[in-house]
Parts: structure tokens; C-alpha cells; sequence
């Protein structure tokens, strides 16, 4: 029995064992890209990014043998120290040595090969977002770039036929002929008409001959100039111009707020960051310039760049009304709401002095939403074996949101849980668009 296999298969290569390769290379670049945020910058995120992948992760599976057991028989080529029947000693301390890429190199991360993929922002954001597990449409919402729109700019002596603007080309017309004394057509006919009534009387005498001639001549003179000269010559075309111009871009400024209190974990500022990231790439989609003010506060507020605000550690109490009354400061001194669209994005565990909370609902209704464009703020639950109830903060900011539909309030456990908040806010901007 003859088998002959016409699965369109690599050659030298088996299908179901190349897609679990490219699975497995996805998974390792894709964790690669999660890495690369948590050490860059947000405002970097997707700048060139190149990423690093270990070369055993994309390694396709193979058959070998295994020599831990058993008896085999080796020869070694080039062997002056043992014979035939000599017994081998173990190694001092039981150790079968160092291979090459261990040791002090290994320590260093330097000891192992791997493969360097440097991707385009939109991959970088598409294998991010699919970590997010954001929708498709979404992610195509917030990854197409930016487009320009036509704008006139002059006239051009080029360009393509529905673009000829007619009426200059015809005024240009009229003043090259006029310049160049380009004879009228009606000119030509009057000749030639006298030309025929001449001959069909049959001239004799010379004075009547002499006329026949000059109108034969000038006849001759008028077609020649009106061959030389066209009615509309290439030098009087004028096309309309365009050039893309961008669009029309309003400023934003992102306030990000978070608590780094002793009650914030690593995990937590992880989140966090995350959070702030997605907002981030939203407004630059959005806006030309997007500025960002980072806010961090614990028993007081303080305005930081963004190493210190995700790395530097802090401790002590929470007081909210601190970081939300540095943020209405630097928002009437520097970016007035007539001129800037403002986001706040908050992310914090709830925690906050019950003396406190009021004077922080306050702040948030009062003076704070009736300035802002969007304020999403967050609440970082622990572990998913710990039931916490509904804070102090949670509380009175549910309250606020009931009656301001730009405040969106979420709780957030998970990376994958960030993703509501978000949906909210894109669903109102394209709702607001479309009005």
C-alpha cells in the first residue's frame, strides 16, 4: 500500500508541530512586550521597541537520546591519558563541570543566546493589547495613526484634469492673446469673404489686383499667427493645489494620581501603571500634544517625574484631599480648562483617614469634575483568596459617579479586569463625536 501525504506542509517540516513553535515563539514575545512596559516609560511605550526573546523558546521539539541510563560505549578521539578498561573518577565534589554559558556568565544573563525582534509601534500595541484581551474594533480604534486631510495651497502649472481651475487658466488665456496680438477668427472670415467677392468678379484692372493680392497676403498672415499662437497654451494651465495638512489637534494633560502608602504593593503599582498606560495611548490617538503630570501622595501630595513616581518607595498614611488639592493647583496655574482638555486618572488601594473623606468628596464634586473632560479612578483589591468590603472611599466616590456620568469608578484585581473602565470611556468619546 502506497501512502503519498499532499498536506501542503513545510518541507522537512510537520505542520501541527510549527504551529504549536509559533504558539509558543507568540507567548514568548508577547511576555517579552509585558516585561518591556513594566521597565519603560509610558511615555515610550511602543517608540521602536526591541525585545529580547530566549532562543530556547522558539526551539522546535525533537527526538534525542537519553544517556542517564544504561551502558554505552564511547570513543574519544585523541586520547593520551586513558586506556581501554580504565575506571574514570567522579569529579571532585560530585559536579559534572561547567558548560559553556554557565557559572558567572549565566548569573549575568550573558551566558545565554537569544533572538532580538525590534517591533513597529503597532505591533507592539497589538501584542499588548491582546494581552489585555481588548476587543478587536477597539484595538483597531486605538492603533490606526493619525490622517491628514487635503488643504488648498496655491496653484500649480501640474496636475491631474478635475483639478484645472478654469477660470484662471481662461483669464491668462485671454491676456497672453491679447499681449501676443493673437487676430480674432471673425478677422479672418471678413478676408476671406472679400477674397471671394474679388474673384468671382473677375478683377482687371491693377489697383483691383493689387487689393487681391494684400487680402491673398495678409489671408496667409492671419492663418499663420493663429497657428502659432493657440487659443489656450500649456503656459496658461493652472491646477488647483493640495497638500495634506494634519488635522486640527487640541491639547490634553493626564493627571495621574495614585497612592504609594505602605498599604501599596509592587503588584499594585503594577496595575496601576497599566491603567495609566491605556489611558495614555488613548489621548495620544486622540490629541497631537498630550502632556502628563504625575501626581503621588501618602499623608501629603507631591508632583514627581515618572521613575520616582512608580519606583521610589514611600510610607506613612493616606490623606487623598492632598493629591486632589495639588492637582487643582497645577491645573489653574498651568492648564486652564479654556485651553486644555484635562483627564485624571486615580489609582488607589481605598484607603484613606476617615477624617478625610469628606473633605475629598468635596474637592471631587466642587471644583475638580466641573473642570475636567474624564476622571477614571480605580480601586486596587488584594488577592484573590482576601474578601474586602466597599471602603470609606469607594463609597462617597460611587455616590459622586451616580450623579457625573465623566467620573468612572472601577475595581481592579487583575490586569485583565482593567479593560471596563476603558471600554466606558471610548464608547462616551465616540458617542460624543458622532453628535
Amino acid at each position: 500500500m502506497d501512502i503519498i501525504d499532499r498536506r501542503p506542509n513545510p518541507h522537512g517540516k510537520n505542520l501541527e508541530n510549527r504551529r504549536r513553535v509559533l504558539q509558543r515563539a507568540r507567548s514568548a514575545v508577547q511576555t517579552a512586550v509585558r516585561d518591556a512596559v513594566a521597565r519603560g516609560k509610558i511615555r515610550e511605550v511602543g517608540q521602536g521597541n526591541a525585545i529580547s526573546v530566549r532562543a530556547d523558546a522558539l526551539h522546535e521539539p525533537s527526538l534525542h537520546r537519553v544517556f542517564s541510563e544504561g551502558m554505552r560505549e564511547i570513543v574519544l578521539t585523541g586520547n593520551r591519558e586513558f586506556s581501554r578498561g580504565d575506571r574514570l573518577q567522579r569529579p571532585p565534589g560530585g559536579g559534572g563541570g561547567q558548560g559553556s554559558g554557565a557559572g558567572q556568565a549565566g548569573e549575568q544573563g550573558g551566558g545565554e543566546d537569544s533572538f532580538r525582534f525590534v517591533l513597529s509601534r503597532d505591533e507592539f500595541l497589538d501584542l499588548f493589547f491582546d494581552d489585555l484581551e481588548l476587543p478587536d474594533l477597539l484595538k483597531r480604534e486605538i492603533s490606526t495613526t493619525e490622517n491628514g486631510v487635503p488643504a488648498r495651497s496655491g496653484l500649480s502649472n501640474e496636475g491631474a484634469p478635475s483639478h484645472l481651475d478654469l477660470g484662471r487658466t481662461m483669464r491668462r488665456s485671454i491676456a497672453r492673446r491679447l499681449g501676443l496680438g493673437r487676430p480674432k477668427p471673425a478677422e479672418l472670415l471678413e478676408v476671406e469673404e472679400r477674397i471671394v467677392a474679388l474673384e468671382a468678379l473677375r478683377p482687371a484692372s491693377a489697383e483691383e489686383l493689387e487689393e487681391l493680392e494684400d487680402l491673398r497676403e495678409r489671408r496667409g498672415m492671419l492663418r499663420q499667427r493663429l497657428a502659432r499662437i493657440p487659443w489656450v497654451d500649456p503656459v496658461d494651465l493652472r491646477f488647483r493645489r493640495y497638500t495634506i495638512m494634519p488635522q486640527p489637534a487640541t491639547r490634553a494633560v493626564m493627571f495621574c494620581i495614585m497612592d504609594v502608602s505602605g498599604s501599596m504593593t509592587e503588584r499594585m503599582k503594577d496595575l496601576a501603571k497599566q491603567f495609566f498606560l491605556l489611558l495614555h495611548v488613548f489621548l495620544e490617538r486622540r490629541y497631537k500634544k498630550v502632556e502628563i503630570v504625575f501626581i503621588r501622595h501618602a499623608e501629603s501630595a507631591e508632583e514627581v517625574d515618572e521613575d520616582t513616581f512608580f519606583h521610589d518607595p514611600r510610607t506613612g498614611g493616606t490623606i487623598v484631599s492632598s493629591a486632589l488639592e495639588l492637582m487643582r493647583t497645577i491645573q489653574r496655574e498651568r492648564f486652564p480648562s479654556a485651553n486644555w482638555n484635562i483627564y485624571v486618572a486615580q489609582a488607589s488601594d481605598g484607603d484613606n483617614a476617615s477624617s478625610d473623606t469628606s473633605r475629598t468628596a468635596s474637592l471631587l464634586r466642587d471644583d475638580i469634575l466641573p473642570a475636567v473632560q474624564y476622571y477614571a479612578y480605580i480601586e486596587i483589591t488584594g488577592s484573590g483568596a482576601v474578601i474586602r468590603g466597599e471602603t470609606d472611599l469607594w463609597r462617597s466616590y460611587r455616590a459622586i459617579a451616580d450623579e457625573n456620568d465623566h467620573l468612572a469608578i472601577r475595581q481592579v484585581g487583575d490586569r485583565k479586569e482593567i479593560f471596563p473602565v476603558f471600554r466606558d470611556l471610548f464608547s462616551r468619546q465616540r458617542d460624543t463625536a458622532e453628535a
